[in-house]
């Protein structure tokens, strides 16, 4: 593949991706697994998101939910929302899409290697998080304890349903899956996902947390985690905000002085605690009622 320059390298022009296989998941999620010419790897690391165009409708950002870990082609789990997921949607196998990227800054590896690690995910925030799950079971000697969290609205809602019966079965995977309303088939925990988060017993001073999800996890988690002894300096959060061009040009995305999709979207807590924009439901001691 020749060497990118000019808008290329600047990442304005989108490569053609081929669509090897295109999966329902949920009413709302479609699963997808894509290739670019020549088996060339993406290059992404895991927390990173592209953004993917349907050729005469528009562009979304999407994160990567695969780890570079696990060959030459890269995945991404869409939910339908607008326009261009709509389109996405209706994609069948073997068709072509636009991808720009990767971009932003990811889960910080070099930071999590070696710690326990809780990972909290909420709704579509399992996506991401997958891309690290996997990244670290594939390293699984270089990282300690593995607790990961994910809730969902109902049964019906759960993603990656397969990557859950495979994670619960390993020994070296502290897994828990709770909905918020369970259902006739449902056998599994009910509640939201910072109960099981509130139970924990963890040893703070070796443990980072990642937490990726809608804004009102945010908040109830961070409480948790310092309830056991974690700070702001321990604790990551991935942000999803309006992305629009990825490359820190549009402004859609920022956030006082930072630009979500080049200074994020994974943000150390301590980053964020002067923003309080950055999570909608966050906010301090003395404005918790607002």
């Amino acid at each position: 593949m020749k060497e990118p320059t000019g808008y290329e390298k600047l990442g304005y022009v989108p490569e053609i991706a081929h669509v090897l296989k295109a999966v329902p998941m949920t009413e709302q999620e479609i699963f997808l697994d894509l290739r670019l010419p020549g088996k060339t790897e993406l290059g992404h690391a895991p927390g990173q998101f592209v953004q993917v165009s349907l050729m005469g409708i528009g562009e979304v950002p999407i994160s990567i939910c695969s780890s570079p870990t696990r060959g030459d082609t890269f995945q991404l789990c869409i939910r339908e929302a607008g326009t261009v997921t709509h389109g996405l949607h209706r994609i069948a196998r073997y068709a072509q899409l636009g991808i720009r990227g990767p971009f932003g800054k990811g889960f910080p590896l070099a930071e999590l290697f070696g710690r326990d690690l809780v990972l909290v995910a909420g709704g579509l925030g399992i996506a991401p998080l997958r891309s690290l799950i996997t990244y670290i079971l594939d390293r699984r000697e270089d990282f300690g304890r593995l607790i990961v969290i994910y809730g969902g609205k109902n049964p019906r809602t759960l993603l990656f349903k397969e990557d859950l019966a495979d994670w619960d079965k390993r020994s070296d995977v502290e897994l828990i899956v709770t909905v918020d309303r369970g259902d006739e088939t449902w056998q599994g925990r009910t509640g939201v996902a910072t109960e099981p988060l509130a139970e924990l017993d963890l040893q703070a001073v070796n443990t980072r947390a990642v937490v990726i999800g809608p804004p009102v996890l945010y908040r109830f988690a961070a409480m948790a985690l310092f309830e056991h002894g974690l700070t702001p300096e321990t604790i990551f959060f991935s942000l999803e905000r309006n992305f629009h061009c990825g490359i820190g040009k549009c402004g859609h995305c920022q956030l006082n002085d930072l630009y979500v999709c080049q200074d994020g979207p994974v943000f150390r807590l301590a980053r964020l605690l002067d923003r309080i924009e950055a999570v909608e439901a966050w906010a301090p001691e003395e404005d918790q009622d607002r």
